[in-house]
């Protein structure tokens, strides 16, 4: 049964990966510019780390899609870590850092397992790519991942998608799929689980991430965290 249940979480999350490569050209086209709230992460955050380090951070964008929030990390990291499942996605980063010269080493990945190691990461950026893990598992992983690379003194800012949102009208969470429609009026469905905000803070609370800030913001749930002393895996 766990084997099964195995191969059907990998399909879903396969799933996916191939909804972002088909649509990625036209989904990084309209992802032009940073959040707000990345951006004054990475000013709040970046400046005092380098202040404390006498080495170079060590930044990475988990989700990266076309490097948007990479670029903002660039002029404080090196290296910049962009991250994605998407080799599609991927492919708009590259084009982005050579036509804007900052560098990013990409890496097709699963957020779920990282390949980085322990305390190797000083500041990340996780926003809006939690939501598009199709499991609770994936999920859960994908934090304690996020926790185990964070160095002791790292920070790193999550989003998701909540039901504070004002397209929804439930009040707990709940997976669904939203369309993407390609030019042309090609549809496709895209997976995302909608988090209630009470279920955002349960999932950080059971996570070995420590939560340092929080907040709901333009329906979002947004968390500035940092990996917790002790961010070995639980127990199962």
């Amino acid at each position: 049964m766990a084997e099964e249940q195995t191969r059907a979480d990998t399909s879903r999350r396969a799933a996916v990966r191939d909804t972002y490569d088909r649509i990625a050209t036209h989904f990084a086209a309209t992802r032009e510019y940073a959040w707000p709230e990345v951006e004054t992460f990475v000013e709040t955050h970046a400046d005092g780390l380098e202040t404390d380090s006498d080495t170079p951070l060590t930044g990475l964008d988990l989700g990266c899609g076309n490097c948007r929030h990479a670029e903002l990390l660039a002029p404080h990291c090196e290296p910049v870590v962009g991250l994605d499942a998407s080799r599609g996605l991927l492919e708009t980063g590259r084009e982005r850092a050579c036509e804007r010269e900052f560098e990013v080493a990409l890496c097709q990945g699963d957020a779920a397992r990282l390949p980085l190691a322990t305390d190797s990461v000083d500041i990340a950026v996780y926003v809006a790519t939690l939501h598009h893990l199709p499991t609770q598992r994936a999920r859960r992983d994908s934090l304690d991942e996020l926790a185990r690379v964070l160095a002791p003194d790292g920070r790193a800012l999550l989003s998701v998608w909540s039901t504070a949102h004002d397209k929804f009208d439930e009040t707990e969470g709940f997976d669904t799929t939203v369309e993407w429609t390609l030019p042309g009026g090609e549809i496709v469905d895209r997976f995302y689980h909608i988090y209630s905000p009470e279920e955002f803070d349960t999932a950080l609370e059971a996570s070995a991430l420590e939560v340092l800030e929080w907040e709901v913001s333009s329906g979002n749930c947004y968390a500035t965290v940092a990996g917790a002393a002790d961010s070995s895996p639980r127990a199962e």
